[in-house]
């Protein structure tokens, strides 16, 4: 890990660099995969399943049996915690619901908005090093508040052919209508197309490895829609002299366990803190099993010492991160400048771990920069918005002419015409 003191404005853009790979060298291999599951349906599913998961599945959905008997595997003190995690989800989603009002525009032009559900939804959860039941929730939950008609999940099975016990335990809580042993490109595409056994979504939601990521960009560009770009995981640490070596260090580490890909930035106006800190994290590190991985992850990450907050607020912006954590004596004050964060944690005592899990708040969240144009995983994500509008015969008498004279100008006249015939009945 490298530490950067003072650096000039002119660095800071080699500063942001993150090391998310460029998906575009995939796309020749992952099209070929997607062209043959839209050709195969099933058959193409389970023969990359058979490849990649090392399992050849009868049967690609799970039944009501085999998720009955997992939920039997998982503790009393999990499924109490998923419980809980899954009720603050609920309430923070749930307070995001639109209410739309009706607005006169003019005299007899009255104008609307409706929320209405996106009807079909995919859900990706990867297996991999770690069994993600946490992102059930954070998607599934609030698409069912949305009122989404058909919530479906795909996520890879193990050698022996089963899923996860805690990941069926949290969809069946979360309200998952179908469950399916699909993983990598061959799930996004059997959910982007349609298959046999797996239906077509219209829109996909759900983070991967950099094969489901590029899949995903692929099947968006005309089959289906999805949540947003997605990349290698990311955490930044606002801190002065006032931060805990020991919570910045526990923050590192916990974000560079998602992968030897993630990345750890501290952004410091005390100079003082950077030994202490550094220190922190080797402590910690050697007590931790994932070790080797986060070992990794670190030659990621960087410290970087600026001259002040103003620097420190710019700086951020400029990196747009996933998670912000704020520990600073005035952090209200500094998270009151943030324009560009995914998700933001503010003080001493809230750390990113909590967003991951139990706060409430969506863990899916814009990475690489993206949260400069993009929102996080919300229930407006599961939703759509139709205008509506009605113009009585006194609206389009008032409102008549403005639309003639712009038809006009744009040599529409077929678009003036519409107005004129009903104009010459009122």
């Amino acid at each position: 890990m490298k530490v950067f003191k003072y650096p000039a404005r002119s660095e800071w853009e080699s500063l942001i660099r993150r090391p998310a790979l460029d998906v575009s060298n995939l796309f020749g291999v992952v099209q070929t995969v997607l062209n043959e599951i839209k050709g195969e349906g099933d058959i193409a599913v389970k023969r990359y399943g058979e490849k990649f998961d090392k399992v050849l599945l009868p049967s690609l959905q799970v039944s009501e049996e085999e998720t009955d008997e997992a939920c039997n595997l998982v503790s009393d003190e999990l499924k109490q915690a998923i419980l809980t995690a899954k009720n603050n989800i609920e309430k923070f989603h749930a307070s995001q619901r639109f209410t739309g009002q009706k607005v006169e525009t003019a005299p007899g032009v009255v104008c609307w908005q409706k929320a209405v559900p996106v009807e079909k939804v995919g859900l990706y959860i990867p297996g991999g090093t770690a069994p993600l039941f946490s992102t059930v929730l954070m998607l599934a939950v609030p698409a069912r508040i949305a009122g989404c008609e058909e919530i479906i999940l795909c996520t890879p099975p193990n050698r022996e052919g089963k899923v996860h016990p805690a990941i069926l335990f949290a969809a069946k809580t979360a309200g998952v209508d179908k469950i399916y042993k699909a993983g990598g490109i061959q799930a996004i595409g059997a959910m982007a197309y349609g298959t046999a056994s797996i239906p077509k979504v219209y829109k996909i939601f759900g983070p991967g490895n950099q094969y489901v990521t590029a899949a995903k960009q692929l099947v968006a560009l005309k089959d289906v829609a999805i949540d947003m770009p997605a990349g290698p995981s990311e955490v930044e640490v606002i801190a002065d002299e006032t931060a805990n070596p020991a919570f910045i260090a526990a923050d590192f580490l916990s974000q560079a366990e998602h992968g030897t890909d993630s990345q750890s930035v501290l952004v410091t106006t005390a100079e003082s803190i950077v030994i202490d800190v550094m220190q922190a994290i080797d402590e910690q590190l050697a007590e931790l099993p994932r070790r080797e991985i986060i070992a990794q992850a670190l030659e990621n990450s960087r410290i970087i010492v600026l001259k002040d907050n103003r620097e420190a607020i710019d700086f951020t912006n400029l990196y747009a991160p996933e998670h912000l954590i704020i520990q600073a004596k005035d952090y209200i004050c500094i998270s009151e400048q943030i324009k560009n964060a995914g998700s933001v944690f503010l003080g001493a005592y809230t750390p990113e771990s909590a967003g991951d899990y139990a706060s409430g708040t969506n863990h899916t969240l814009p990475t690489n920069g993206y949260a400069k144009a993009y929102s996080g995983v919300n229930l407006d994500s599961f939703i759509k918005k139709i205008t509506f509008q009605e113009i009585t015969p006194e609206g389009i008498k008032q409102l008549g002419d403005v639309i003639r004279v712009m038809a006009s100008h744009e040599a529409l006249d077929a678009h003036r015409n519409a107005v004129t015939v009903r104009l010459e009945t009122v």
